[in-house]
């Protein structure tokens, strides 16, 4: 490997999908990502999933934060996934979902393919280091 590979910087969209207009929780894991050195986008609040499968397409992003608090997450998570699909970029996207979710709902949520959920009061490391693990090679 060469050095630029090994130093690859991991892009990331920080996204608020839906009528969810809380964006606390999304600005404090944007300036982490950064603080961490990745490159970080944020969408803005009350994006539709065609908005935030649009953005990760043309950004080109490696991972995808999306934050949602206002309970559509079993509606609006699975349509981004599918919207990433069409586009072929599922298999090379990160899909992390942070927000107050269920257990049930977050076992559902795995189970279709967002890598992880965190919840309130994880600590930015452990978010970050996740990160780091498992973003894809490209």
């Amino acid at each position: 490997m060469s050095a630029d590979t090994e130093q690859r910087t991991i892009r990331c969209l920080v996204a608020k999908v839906g009528l969810d207009g809380h964006d606390r929780g999304a600005h404090v894991i944007a300036r982490a990502f950064r603080d961490a050195g990745f490159e970080v986008i944020y969408s803005g609040l009350h994006r539709a999933p065609e908005e935030i499968v649009q953005a990760a397409v043309q950004e080109d992003v490696d991972v995808l934060g999306i934050s949602i608090l206002s309970g559509a997450h079993n509606t609006l998570v699975p349509k981004v996934i599918e919207g990433l699909k069409e586009y072929d970029a599922f298999e090379d996207t990160l899909i992390l979902v942070g927000g107050i979710i269920p257990d049930d709902d977050q076992e559902t949520l795995l189970s279709e393919g967002v890598a992880a959920v965190f919840g309130p009061g994880t600590p930015m490391e452990d978010t970050v280091e996740f990160v780091r693990e498992n973003a894809p090679e490209r």
